[in-house]
């Protein structure tokens, strides 16, 4: 008996131990249907399964779309439409009867969870703003009857028009226009631990404001300048960054610190008219693998180092039936055949080539090391920076690894400095690092530990790949964090063992 409840007791403690290891940020897809030559749901939810997607939002609650991704195990975000909020708003009785028929007889084998109430509403020509907070207290009431509160989380898509200023980041601030709905929302939000879902589109700031605004910014590439908040000192390298903390800002000043924020739209057009020039494939697989990348190496951003953000793609396909600009209907990563508008790698591990040609040069026999005049205090800075957002693949620094000796931060903040500089094609920006890298000609290879140049094949010691540390000081952290969980297993295991065994039945077994 005793044995059979160790052994339980133990699967648990596995369990418990794992889940710890299965936590990060997540990438969606968004599964628009406001086209009349798509694919039927089934058809869509097969299409969905063989590129492993796993989380796909929808804008309604339509049957044959969830019952398509019964048992499938893909997670599925539903949402009450901007039409509906009306009915929704004035009674319980219309909500239950929802539930009842649109979600409890498909739910659990449909994953259900999260519910959006209302889509970006500020944006919406009917002043329906009002009438959200209502309807999303109803559909919570509702979700609390049959017990379901927790499993599916309620909120409410926004445009980044909610705010009233985005830059810098760190003034970032709500329209008062919109504060009578939003403070009993972002209310709503904290009491019930939902995310803040905002929808992100560095490619309108771009397009509205080339003069302005770099590509290499909007695209989250690499070879990106670098620009400043002046007044937090916070240093941005693509734009996606920036909207988001300009958001946490905001959020920050009406005193909600702990709201997460979710993403529930982002993406890059792959077509559109003349003078949307920047609407391309290439372009539009550059963000979307650079967001992808940048999402799933839970990076953070400036403000909130670290912090895990879900993000959804839009959109599966394109949409021939949306009105507005060419660009319009060309956001899908398929077209309605099923076939890619491009090549995309949802996994994050993909390789493309991320740097402007413009920006672009050839290594010439050139490395980048870290300056002798900087500071320890700027150089970790930039050495975290390198290994985390900059995709450097820093494991040759780590203990026992060909280049960890000399354990020195100029030592490995040189090699990670010209790890990116190689990969973003040695360009004399890919070597700035706010004045802290300098190029020479000289090899600073030794021993077994080789410093990478523009093209060349090395070895996974010191490859140029996606990140797999943060830095030198944070780099283990994921090995730290696994030790301190596995010995909080084993502490804890052997407790309960001790009490729970004779001590003589100890000897036996061993």
């Amino acid at each position: 008996m005793a044995g059979r409840f160790l052994s339980s007791l133990l699967l648990l403690l596995f369990l418990y131990l794992i889940t710890d290891f299965c936590n990060g940020s997540k990438i969606g897809v968004c599964y628009g249907r406001n086209a009349d030559d798509l694919p039927t749901p089934d058809k869509v939810s097969q299409l969905v399964q063989l590129h492993s997607i796993k989380y796909v939002r929808i804008y309604d609650s339509n049957i044959e779309v969830m019952k398509a991704f019964a048992n499938t195990g893909v997670e599925l975000m539903i949402g009450v439409t901007n039409s509906d909020l009306l009915p929704f708003s004035q009674y319980q009785s219309n909500v239950d009867s929802w539930m009842k028929n649109n979600i409890l007889p498909y739910y659990p084998a449909t994953k259900i969870t999260y519910i959006t109430v209302g889509a970006e509403v500020t944006e919406s020509p009917a002043n329906v703003s009002s009438l959200v907070v209502p309807a999303m207290h109803n559909v919570q009431v509702a979700l609390r009857k049959v017990g379901l509160q927790k499993k599916i989380k309620v909120s409410s898509t926004h445009s980044l028009g909610v705010l009233s200023r985005s830059f810098p980041p760190s003034a970032g601030a709500f329209n008062s226009r919109h504060a009578f709905f939003l403070k009993p929302m972002l209310e709503f939000l904290a009491e019930n631990n939902s995310p803040f879902m905002v929808d992100i589109y560095p490619y309108y700031a771009y397009r509205d404001s080339t003069t302005n605004i770099s590509l290499d910014y909007a695209l989250l590439s690499s070879a990106s300048s670098e620009v400043i908040d002046p007044n937090t000192g916070l240093v941005y390298t693509n734009m996606f960054d920036a909207q988001i903390d300009a958001l946490y800002f905001a959020l920050m000043a009406l005193n909600f610190r702990t709201l997460k924020i979710m993403v529930t739209e982002s993406g890059w057009p792959s077509k559109g008219s003349p003078k949307e020039t920047s609407a391309s494939p290439d372009n539009a697989q550059k963000y979307n693998t650079n967001l992808i990348r940048h999402v799933l190496n839970n990076t953070g951003t400036p403000a909130k180092a670290g912090e895990e953000i879900d993000v959804y793609i839009f959109s599966l396909f394109n949409e021939n039936r949306k009105p507005g600009l060419e660009s319009e209907r060309n956001w899908g990563l398929f077209y309605p055949d099923m076939t890619s508008v491009y090549n995309l790698d949802m996994t994050g591990r993909g390789i493309v080539d991320t740097t402007s040609s413009a920006n672009v040069t050839s290594s010439n026999g050139t490395w980048c090391i870290a300056s002798p005049s900087a500071s320890e205090l700027d150089l970790q800075s930039a050495l975290d920076w390198a290994c985390g957002t900059g995709n450097v693949d820093c494991s040759a620094i780590q203990p026992s690894q060909a280049c960890y000796q000399p354990d020195t931060l100029q030592s490995h903040a040189s090699y990670a400095f010209n790890s990116y500089y190689q990969q973003n094609g040695a360009s004399d920006t890919a070597c700035s690092f706010g004045g802290k890298g300098v190029k020479t000609t000289k090899n600073p290879s030794y021993d077994n530990c080789l410093y990478a140049t523009t093209g060349s094949k090395v070895s996974a010691n010191t490859s140029a790949g996606p990140a797999t540390s943060t830095s030198t000081s944070t780099s283990t952290s994921s090995a730290v964090n696994y030790d301190i969980s596995t010995g909080i297993f084993w502490v804890v295991f052997i407790f309960i063992l001790s009490i729970l065994v004779p001590h003589n039945s100890w000897q036996a077994s061993f």
